[in-house]
């Protein structure tokens, strides 16, 4: 029986995102070493990670329309090659803001080329066991965070911070760029957009962005990013700053990326036979309560036994939005759609790391923005509990002739 060549793209997926996404997320290993060695503020590196943030939500639905147009091979190709020389060049910076503009803007913009495009191609491909290979293709951030963190922290402690960047963008290139070759479309979706269109008419992504369905399910998002980026990016250094030594802090991250890929695929398992909405709800419920915990977090035990529970829920509960834009909205603007959803949020994210470091910097303790992001969390729950089923929400949606 010959493979299904769905779960070559699930395999494909899940290292295209371990290590472009896990390439751009390890700056938050490389804050206390970027602070030591160039005596910049927390808040300003954290400014490059609210670029970076804002970048990616913008370049996730320009590559995400282009990708509908384009194919995701073109795509992922050419984010893979920018993103290896963000990194390269933002080893080389020299001040503040050329570190910003480098790692912030053209690493952000690069890494928006992945997570969106990646994961409207997997819905593509399967009718079956959607939601178990979109949480797939998504576990490759927690399997990223896992692998690239502590092979950062090693290459910093064996040489230093600029030579450990420069490899991890030669890393990207190696990797990545190779891995996109093997991307491409399901039988049947190879005609052009226009093509597609004239055959399978659907609602435009000007009438999708309109509806109140989409503005709840992209405000969900940038509420539940707002509440885990900013506990995520400062988790190193605020286990570092309770005492934990440096190398066991990197390893904290790293269990909370594997415990995010068990719930990546616990929820997905969940979402296929109980709904993705109830699934979400319990999910976002659990991080808020997670995030509060940090309060009481003192030594090495502790910060592993909350990293398994904050990973499980924040990692589980990201795949599900796109199965939620592929039951609302459909396949044809898949890309373009979650791609504008994705922006929200990563607004989000990029709002967390930042805000954490100033609350940091303004009083000497990151408990303010522990507070706050349960209770953004908590926002997000009460958000999704108001998605209508999906029936509901096509019945109310304009038709395209009427938008005419």
């Amino acid at each position: 029986m010959p493979l299904f060549y769905g779960w070559v793209i699930v395999a494909v997926g899940i290292v295209i995102t371990c290590v472009g996404f896990g390439a751009m997320l390890t700056l938050s290993i490389f804050l206390q070493p970027i602070v030591e060695a160039m005596g910049w503020s927390r808040t300003g590196v954290a400014g490059a990670a609210l670029l970076n943030f804002l970048c990616m939500g913008v370049g996730a639905f320009m590559w995400g329309s282009l990708s509908d147009r384009y194919g995701t091979r073109a795509v992922v190709l050419s984010g893979g090659a920018l993103l290896g020389v963000g990194m390269v060049l933002a080893s080389q910076a020299t001040t503040l803001l050329q570190f910003q503009l480098l790692y912030g803007v053209i690493v952000g913009v690069a890494a928006g080329s992945f997570y969106a495009p990646l994961i409207s191609t997997t819905t593509r491909w399967f009718t079956e066991n959607r939601s178990l290979a979109v949480s797939l293709v998504a576990a490759g951030l927690s399997v990223g965070s896992t692998v690239m963190a502590p092979l950062s922290r090693w290459l910093i402690t064996s040489y230093d911070w600029r030579t450990a960047m420069w490899v991890i963008g030669d890393l990207v290139w190696l990797v990545v760029i190779p891995a996109a070759l093997f991307v491409r479309n399901p039988p049947g979706s190879t005609a052009t957009a226009a093509a597609r269109a004239a055959a399978a008419p659907g609602l435009t992504i000007g009438q999708v962005v309109r509806t109140p369905q989409f503005a709840a399910v992209a405000l969900t998002h940038f509420a539940c990013c707002a509440a885990h980026s900013g506990p995520i990016f400062h988790m190193v250094t605020h286990a570092i700053d309770r005492g934990v030594p440096a190398m066991a802090a990197a390893t904290v991250l790293s269990a909370a990326g594997l415990a995010s890929l068990t719930g990546k695929i616990g929820c997905g398992i969940f979402a296929d036979r109980i709904g993705a909405k109830r699934t979400l709800v319990a999910g976002l419920a659990l991080q808020a309560v997670a995030i509060s915990l940090y309060l009481f977090t003192g030594g090495l035990a502790s910060f592993y036994a909350l990293a398994a529970v904050f990973g499980f829920a924040y990692g589980g509960v990201m795949p599900l939005y796109a199965i939620v834009v592929r039951e609302y909205f459909g396949e044809r603007i898949m890309g373009s759609a979650f791609g504008a959803v994705s922006l929200a949020a990563t607004l989000g994210m990029a709002l967390g790391p930042w805000l954490g470091g100033w609350a940091y910097d303004a009083v000497g303790s990151y408990a303010w923005m522990f507070i706050g992001s349960s209770a953004i969390g908590l926002g997000a729950v009460a958000i999704a509990l108001t998605f209508q089923p999906p029936q509901l929400v096509g019945a109310a949606l304009p038709s395209p002739s009427a938008a005419h």
